[in-house]
């Protein structure tokens, strides 16, 4: 009996000990960021009474012993709201806790300020940002949409298949793009309106940073007018024992181009290994414009083929801009690898390529009564980059406390097909760019106060070009001049160093530097068989010294002041010294070995007042001058001004440093939270400037027309509605740059006959619904009433009346 009791004793006693143990192994709390499934470190834990807490590790950890079982645990982080929950129940969610961002703290953390996170209201240039729940609502069919649903940024079309960023009045090659912190920009990145940006998934962005204004100390040549960040998703590992899945999938349908989307993403991670896989498809058909507005916009007419001839037809719907239509895929593979809590490897492979797509601005150009082109094309546009990326967090180093370092390869490929009105000679070109990139970025605090951030640069670019005239009859191939001379590169090598100084609370310093040097080489041989140019090679061997300092003032919670001053450059490219093309109508660019680099100059001023979250209202003004400026003028080719180019007698231009200008604006962002459920968001730009052509000053060719937008959002448990005005001012012939002014063929015509962009505005209406935790649907009615516009300086018209339904499962 007694052994009996003995034996029943020690049963039970190791079923208590058992349940014991488990329950203090499990008593671990995992905090994580509920859209993106990382871990939240500093999330503060505490019961009622305030007399017990705690704080979640870098890995979002924190052991719950100190609490009761029946206690009410709350969770606390800035930026994050508030959630409480009895742990008795959190085993129910297997200890795992979810946070969601505050509307407030959205974009408080920026990386593409100085590569590595820092506070958003540190920074005294402005930045804005937005994430993948943003870009979910507003369903943007490209990147290009997705930056333009921003209200700081303008977005010029020349085709369907297009989208050129405006920012602060600049565009193209004056603006840098990188994509994961790679610089995106190559050798013949032109002053031309630029497609690249559309090469990025909107469906693979985690989120986007602007930066509004010069970055050349950060990111080096080309960043003058703005830097357009864009990051994607990463794989996920698993917080548990278990292997964490997860994916989404969408399916979407657009009215205006009857587009046809699909999409999914698959996440698999592992302790130590967490793969990612995104594929996106499009299928875009013609665009239908609107029914209200300019006559000169409609499409009466086109070019078809018939038994061997070109012929002129009429459009049975001259609302629907043919050819527009194209389409497209996105692939992305992402690998991670955390070996340790402080050290992980990133591996990511992009690719993206386009079907043919016109170029629909130069299909609408008229010769005498006649349409000018029969087809003008371009081929697909295809963009490759493999990323390896290596992060290292250290304690003990004295050189640095954090190092990321970034070995990239991508290659760029584009394609132009151009044939006259019944011609059977057809003009094609093709390029392709080879660009190898590595980054070493380095951050150090010497205190709570003081933290240097500082890096170095290589990048290596090589162009591929090839010309030829075919004749569609015989199918004969004739070697003609290239866009590019072939085999031409181009390198930067770069050091750069950033000081943060943040002696309280109330007062932030920054300022930085950075050395460029900039070495492209150009082989013309080849192509002076066509051009008999007085030189056969061409090299610019140039450097640069570019520095900013800024402060941010925040002497009450309610009033935050910014100003900044910088400077940029953009060192002459493979483009600029060595293009052969035809500018417009008309008129052909030669190469020009003589070009130096371009500097702007810039400062900015901002004021953000804060009353109490309720009203939030944000300004800023800016003023940059540009000398030495890169722009394209008349030339003479050994003492000529006219050549004869693809058949047709040409004036003769070329890049040259021949302007200065003088760019200047204003900004302001209103954000008013009426309740909980209830906000107003606004943005509007105000901008303008001239630049100097041989001592007469002229409007700038890129300074979009004053613009804005404006949002009422009411959100309530599963339901979002976002009525939203979109609108744009004038901008008259006076106001037009002479080289915009001669494009009569996309603008509308004032009562004088000469080419104007009238003003123009859109209502819309959004909604989002989540039927349950893994079920969305998005629907979009845009341009409700039907507006026939088309925005500042692109050939092509906006989308009319357009409904767009996006239905997207989430696992």
């Amino acid at each position: 009996m007694t052994i009996s009791i003995k034996v029943k004793y020690n049963i039970i006693l190791s079923i208590f000990l058992f349940l014991f143990l488990q329950l203090s192994f499990a008593q671990t709390v995992t905090v994580l960021d509920e859209e993106t499934n990382e871990p939240i470190p500093g999330v503060a834990l505490y019961n009622l009474k305030k007399n017990k807490s705690l704080v979640t590790d870098i890995n979002g950890k924190a052991p719950l012993d100190i609490f009761k079982t029946n206690e009410t645990i709350f969770f606390q982080n800035f930026l994050y709201e508030k959630y409480q929950l009895k742990k008795s129940k959190l085993a129910k969610h297997n200890y795992i806790v979810y946070l969601k961002l505050k509307v407030e703290g959205l974009n408080q953390i920026v990386i593409s300020a100085s590569k590595f996170e820092q506070s958003k209201r540190d920074i005294p240039q402005t930045i804005v940002s937005f994430d993948a729940k943003q870009i979910a609502l507003s369903n943007p069919q490209t990147s290009a949409d997705l930056l333009e649903n921003s209200g700081n940024i303008y977005v010029q079309k020349s085709q369907l298949g297009g989208g050129s960023p405006m920012i602060r009045g600049f565009s193209t090659n004056r603006l840098l793009l990188s994509v994961d912190g790679v610089r995106m920009n190559n050798a013949i990145f032109r002053g031309g309106n630029l497609q690249n940006v559309i090469s990025i998934d909107p469906f693979a962005i985690k989120n986007t940073e602007v930066t509004l204004g010069a970055g050349s100390v950060v990111y080096g040549s080309d960043a003058i007018g703005g830097v357009m960040s864009f990051y994607t998703k990463k794989p996920q590992l698993s917080y548990k024992d278990e292997i964490y899945l997860s994916g989404n999938a969408l399916v979407r349908y657009a009215l205006a181009n009857k587009e046809k989307t699909g999409h999914f993403d698959v996440n698999l991670g592992y302790k130590k290994w967490a793969f990612l896989t995104s594929v996106s498809y499009t299928d875009f058909d013609d665009l239908r414009m609107g029914s209200n507005g300019p006559v000169d916009y409609i499409r009466p007419e086109y070019v078809v083929r018939e038994s061997g001839e070109d012929v002129i037809v009429k459009n049975p719907n001259p609302l629907v801009q043919t050819p527009t239509g194209y389409d497209q895929i996105n692939l992305m593979q992402k690998v991670r690898y955390e070996p340790s809590d402080n050290l992980n490897f990133d591996l990511g492979l992009h690719y993206s390529t386009t079907s043919d797509y016109s170029r629909y601005d130069r299909l609408i150009r008229y010769r005498d009564d006649n349409l000018r082109s029969a087809e003008w094309n371009y081929g697909p546009q295809k963009w490759f980059m493999g990323n390896l990326q290596l992060t290292k967090l250290s304690s003990n180093s004295n050189l640095y406390d954090k190092i990321k370092a970034t070995l990239a390869y991508q290659n760029f490929k584009e394609s132009r097909e151009d044939r006259d009105f019944q011609s059977v000679i057809r003009a094609v070109r093709a390029e392709s760019v080879d660009a190898i990139s590595f980054n070493v970025d380095l951050e150090k605090g010497f205190n709570t106060n003081t933290s240097l951030f500082y890096g170095i640069e290589y990048l290596h670019n090589t162009v591929s070009s090839e010309g030829h005239d075919e004749n569609i009859d015989t199918n004969d191939n004739t070697l003609t001049v290239t866009r590019y001379p072939d085999g031409s590169t181009w390198q930067s090598i770069a050091a750069y160093a950033s000081l943060k100084h943040k002696p309280n609370s109330k007062f932030v310093f920054q300022s930085g530097l950075r050395f460029n040097q900039v070495i492209a080489k150009a082989d013309f041989t080849a192509n002076n068989v066509f051009l008999n140019l007085p030189f056969d090679n061409a090299e610019v061997n140039t450097g640069a010294l570019t520095g900013t300092a800024g402060i941010t003032w925040s002497p009450s919670d309610m009033m935050q002041w910014k100003l900044n001053a910088s400077t940029a450059f953009r060192a002459p490219n493979i483009d600029d010294i060595g293009k052969v093309f035809d500018s417009e109508p008309g008129s052909v660019v030669v190469p020009n070995k003589d070009l130096k680099a371009e500097y702007a100059y810039s400062g900015e001023l901002g004021l953000k007042l804060n009353f109490n979250n309720k009203v939030i209202l944000d300004l800023a003004t800016y003023y940059t001058f540009l000398d030495n400026a890169l722009i394209r003028r008349d030339y003479e080719l050994n003492g000529e001004t006219e050549m004869m180019y693809d058949g047709e007698l040409s004036n003769i231009q070329a890049i040259q440093n021949a302007s200065k200008a003088w760019i200047y604006g204003f900004e302001t962002g209103l954000e008013i939270n009426f309740s909980e459920h209830l906000k107003l968001r606004s943005q509007y730009n105000i901008i303008g400037g001239t630049e100097d052509n041989n001592g007469v000053e002229e409007p700038v060719r890129h300074v979009a027309p004053s613009f804005g937008r404006t949002h009422f959002i009411w959100e309530n448990h599963k339901l979002l509605l976002d009525a939203f005005v979109v609108y744009n001012n004038e901008l008259s012939f006076n106001q037009m740059a002479p080289s915009e002014a001669s494009k009569d063929y996309i603008y509308a015509l004032d009562s004088n006959g000469n080419p104007y962009a009238p003003s123009w505005h859109t209502l819309n209406l959004r909604t989002q619904y989540k039927w349950n935790d893994n079920l969305s649907v998005t629907a979009s009615l845009e341009n409700i009433t039907d507006q026939r516009y088309r925005p500042y300086s692109s050939g092509i018209s906006a989308a009319g009346r357009n409904l767009i339904l996006a239905l997207t499962y989430t696992l």
